[in-house]
């Protein structure tokens, strides 16, 4: 017998897609999109977020890399899942390092510190395994993400966060770049700071127990679903610590061993 592709509902997806479209668009969050594409359907929740990036690079946004979310064994237990999420990154999400972001550019922002991979070969054939990811990155920086959902008070199952984006929001790299060769990534520590005092602490094994894994597994789900990871591309890791909420006026400063410091301003 022949297996049946899971079907999807395309006017629950559309309909999903307008709710998060317009929250974004009036800076307003909305209510969540679970009743729409149901709490837990992958296929569905990734048919809004392809259906939401078409819309963003038909606009002229450039594709730029992807980020990797749920990479903590705790949060996926909260959401009831036994895997990562990935979201995609443009470049009109990339900021400087230093530089002030908006208040609003990100609905609710919070902050979290990562390790950044800027790959220099593409991984769309070969295994995919630890090695040729290790081959394929030309360097590591470290990156604060700024997580942004467009659904009130962050009330979001695993439907919800994969459907937005992965509830990403913007990004910043560091100045420093550093080869493989020179660190191991699931040695890092890490701790991050806003306005000096520090609120989340972590290192590289909390993020799938290596970084490397991380990049491992979105490589073989890029693949899979038909857009695999390109040479120049950046991709966000997964947090390596908890994620904490900013305010107008707050400066975060991420510091990750091996690899330095990372910071942002949020404007008032």
């Amino acid at each position: 017998m022949t297996e049946l592709l899971p079907s999807i509902d395309s006017f629950a997806v559309a309909a999903a897609a307008d709710r998060l479209r317009v929250a974004a668009s009036e800076r307003r969050p909305t209510r969540p999109v679970r009743d729409l594409i149901g709490a837990d359907d992958v296929v569905a929740a990734y048919a809004v977020q392809r259906r939401l990036a078409a819309e963003r690079v038909a606009a002229g946004a450039t594709l730029v890399g992807r980020k990797i979310g749920l990479t903590s064994e705790a949060v996926q237990r909260q959401l009831g899942v036994d895997s990562p999420d990935f979201g995609l990154l443009f470049d009109d999400m990339a900021y400087e390092d230093g530089e002030t972001v908006p208040y609003d550019a990100v609905l609710q922002p919070r902050v979290e510190a990562e390790i950044a991979f800027v790959l220099k070969d593409d991984l769309a054939d070969g295994p995919l395994d630890g090695p040729q990811v290790r081959r394929a990155t030309e360097c590591a920086a470290p990156a604060i993400e700024i997580c942004g959902s467009r659904v009130q008070d962050w009330d979001i199952t695993f439907g919800d966060t994969v459907a937005d984006n992965a509830s990403a929001g913007a990004f910043v790299l560091g100045p420093l770049r550093r080869p493989l060769d020179l660190f191991e990534p699931r040695e890092v520590g890490m701790q991050m700071a806003v306005n000096g005092s520090v609120v989340s602490t972590g290192d590289g094994a909390a993020c799938l127990g290596d970084p490397i894994e991380a990049v491992v597994w979105l490589a073989r789900q890029a693949r899979e679903l038909g857009d695999p990871l390109r040479g120049g591309q950046v991709v966000l890791s997964g947090a390596l610590g908890p994620m904490r909420p900013v305010r107008p006026g707050d400066s975060v400063t991420a510091t990750l061993t091996g690899l330095g410091r990372v910071s942002v301003t949020f404007g008032q």
